[in-house]
């Protein structure tokens, strides 16, 4: 999904530069000038990427405290999909349909804010898309091999199992965490899985990959040099050439699993891998929030080492002055996320699960 310079291309510059740096000669063979003791590389590189990158829009830091988002404040209802694999995205099929069903009408919400998973349902709940993305998981639930091929997922190779094992251990959300795994997922080598996914993204989100279609649609990433927290809505992604598509499929790209995705000049992973388990402060200062996640962050399937606390997160949320109603999706013991066979089963569950949340959902929203 790279374009320009390929990262085997990327990958021979940068040994250059290396073995310049190990011989004491740059590339054009002058001298190499000493560092002194005090600097600091990774330093030097966030000013430079803030200078560079500062006009394109994407960087939205999470705050450190609750403050309304600049982007709801002033709406009433409005929406938040978190993210869990293909697993999720089926379990969100079941359940939308099991709510229209009963009258019961998400497509309401003036601001939709999805990560991975959550960025492909989103976008086609948004874009009115919706009921095809639902039969083609139906479809798929009945042919997974079919699914498989269209992403082929293959047994990792040692710089994909580094990205995975590296997202997998780390121990908290802080910046350095997020820039090793970033770094590790620039890394991978993930050429087998990369173009399937950038089909895979057209075919769920019915994307043409021209434009963003959908003003109240948006998804999350992050840089993966910069571990910069990016949100992508309809402004910004026409500023930067970003497609609704692309924006979902960098959504998704897990480190060591698919991608990393361009996004503008920004090489891009899972919107999952961040401080934030539900990028829940994007919808901070509206009057009505309904955040959905697969799990409370810390229990159940995850995608990632980086620990987190959806209670804590809707605590900030309502901090803000945002009523919020939470519902977790949950995952049976044993269940793989990225597993086509899961279809039926992860799109039945949904639809029971809508039973009971549709009556409430219908009174949170009244």
């Amino acid at each position: 999904m790279m374009t320009g310079i390929s990262r085997r291309g990327f990958g021979r510059s940068v040994s250059l530069v290396a073995s310049g740096l190990a011989t004491g000669t740059t590339l054009q063979g002058a001298p190499a000038i000493a560092q002194s003791a005090g600097f600091d590389a990774n330093a030097m590189a966030a000013r430079i990427s803030s200078k560079l990158f500062a006009d394109d829009g994407l960087a939205r830091p999470a705050p450190e405290s609750p403050v309304p988002s600049d982007l709801a404040t002033g709406l009433d209802r409005t929406l938040v999909l978190g993210g869990g694999g293909e697993y999720y995205v089926a379990w969100y099929c079941g359940f939308f349909h099991g709510l229209y069903e009963q009258g019961v009408d998400l497509d309401v919400a003036e601001m939709v804010v999805g990560t991975s998973a959550g960025a492909y349902a989103g976008s086609t709940l948004a874009s009115g898309h919706f009921k095809r993305l639902q039969s083609e998981f139906d479809f798929f639930g009945h042919f997974p091999g079919l699914f498989a091929k269209l992403a082929p997922l293959t047994s990792a190779n040692l710089s994909q199992k580094r990205a995975q094992d590296i997202n997998a251990n780390v121990k908290d959300g802080s910046p350095a965490s997020i820039i090793a795994i970033g770094h590790a997922a620039l890394a991978a080598d993930n050429r087998v899985n990369g173009s399937g996914v950038d089909r895979l993204a057209a075919l769920l989100t019915g994307d043409s990959r021209t434009d963003w279609p959908v003003a109240k649609m948006y998804t999350t990433a992050n840089d993966c040099y910069t571990g910069e927290r990016l949100v992508i809505g309809q402004t910004a992604a026409r500023k930067n050439g970003i497609p609704l598509a692309h924006a979902a499929a960098a959504s998704s790209s897990l480190p060591g699993i698919i991608g990393p995705t361009l996004l503008g000049q920004r090489f891009c992973m899972d919107g999952g891998i961040a401080r934030t388990w539900a990028h829940t402060d994007v919808v901070a200062g509206s009057k009505r929030a309904l955040v959905i996640t697969l799990t409370n962050g810390y229990e159940g399937a995850l995608l990632s080492g980086i620990p987190h606390n959806i209670h804590t997160e809707m605590k900030e949320l309502e901090a803000t002055g945002t009523k919020g109603m939470l519902i977790i999706a949950g995952t049976p013991a044993g269940v793989s996320l990225l597993d086509p066979r899961q279809f039926e089963p992860a799109m039945r569950a949904g639809y029971e699960r809508a039973k009971s949340e549709g009556p409430r959902i219908r009174d949170f929203w009244a």
